[in-house]
């Protein structure tokens, strides 16, 4: 018996492929990935977000060259201990067209 193999794409590339998809859900999955970001220990999820989002709209190669960086230092600004600048980060956002805003926090500061 002739064995059939069905064509798959990792969880990856199919995540990449339904933010590519869908803008909305790029957003949402983008600020999802921002307040990632304020939490120390889970900073690595925040940044790999952005990767996929990047990968996602341009790719890394495009991204890297709208932040004036290479498209191996954008690797590793988005890497789970990467540290982009703010300028990496807004080359990020611009790439699926949103812009960095500030809000408040959930609790006072005394």
């Amino acid at each position: 018996m002739k064995k059939t193999y069905i064509a798959s794409i990792s969880h990856h590339e199919a995540e990449i492929e339904e933010l590519r998809a869908d803008r909305e859900l790029a957003i949402a999955y983008l600020k999802a990935a921002m307040e990632e970001l304020d939490d120390p220990n889970n900073r690595a999820a925040g940044l790999l977000a952005l990767r996929a989002v990047a990968e996602a709209y341009g790719g890394l190669g495009a991204v890297a060259s709208q932040a004036g960086i290479s498209r191996e230092a954008l690797y590793r600004s988005l890497s789970p201990k990467g540290n982009p600048t703010l300028k990496t980060l807004l080359a990020v956002l611009n790439s699926v067209g949103m812009r960095l805003s500030v809000e408040p926090e959930n609790h006072a500061h005394a």
